[in-house]
């Protein structure tokens, strides 16, 4: 008992204490830590090489030559595979021109060079990785789950089916009539630009393809004629006033013509 805590008193203690503590919760949280901070199951160290030559030749420029940022550009180390695989498949990235919202063009790579990229950016940290096909198919989701979760937390700045609509400062919520299960994912996965992360803590898988599914189903044609354009009582009040209310003083003033 005397030599166990004359070990105690050692001055060293205290060091080896903290030291062991600090390799038990390493230990435990490489044992609990989500799979998505594990590489993406498919990733060959030949697609890892080459979207490493793919991202220095046409993305280190503003992200730097092992994605740690510049002045220019975000590091990308933890931003995982989805957050490559949205940017790039839309032609977000690379950048085309700065300005207060990056814009949608036509992708400049192809499919096999976006994945490339993802899969080495990927390597960089750990982050969401690119949806499996069963888990953005809008047939497995709830429509109408997905319009409460999407109403509830997307409706102020998509509109309430996903019209799109502005935000200040010049930019702006894109429409998402034509976007894929997949770039919806990751957009809520991801959080480009102006909008927020969206973690599976938020929303988990299921509720996120409820989204999906819901916008889906908002894209079928409406019962109720004309929608024009399925943006609320901006464009409902001005058909209101131009049609409704310019007709009433046209008919007006045809009738007091006609009297006189």
């Amino acid at each position: 008992m005397k030599a166990l805590a004359a070990g105690r008193r050692h001055r060293a203690a205290p060091v080896i204490l903290v030291l062991l503590a600090l390799i038990l919760t390493g230990a435990l949280y490489a044992t609990v830590s989500p799979s998505q901070a594990t590489a993406q199951s498919g990733d060959s160290a030949e697609d890892i090489e080459a979207g490493r030559t793919l991202f220095q030749a046409n993305c280190s420029t503003c992200h730097g030559m092992n994605g740690e940022g510049t002045d220019a550009g975000p590091s990308l180390v933890g931003v995982g595979a989805a957050s490559v695989d949205f940017q790039v498949s839309t032609g977000r990235m690379p950048m085309a021109m700065s300005g207060p919202q990056v814009m949608e063009r036509a992708p400049q790579f192809d499919r096999e060079q976006v994945h490339q990229m993802a899969a080495y950016v990927h390597a960089l940290g750990p982050g969401p990785a690119i949806p499996a096909a069963e888990d953005v198919d809008p047939a497995g989701g709830d429509p109408a789950n997905g319009m409460a979760l999407f109403r509830t937390n997307c409706s102020m700045c998509h509109n309430s089916v996903g019209a799109g609509g502005a935000l200040s400062e010049g930019r702006w919520a894109p429409a998402l009539h034509d976007s894929t299960g997949t770039e919806i994912w990751e957009a809520m996965r991801t959080g480009p630009q102006n909008m927020p992360v969206f973690a599976e803590s938020n929303i988990d898988n299921q509720g996120t393809q409820d989204i999906i599914a819901y916008l889906y189903e908002v894209r079928e044609p409406t019962p109720g004629g004309f929608d024009l354009g399925s943006l609320g009582p901006v464009s409902e009040g001005l058909w209101a006033w131009l049609v409704g209310i310019g007709g009433l003083i046209v008919a007006a003033v045809w009738i007091g013509a006609r009297a006189s």
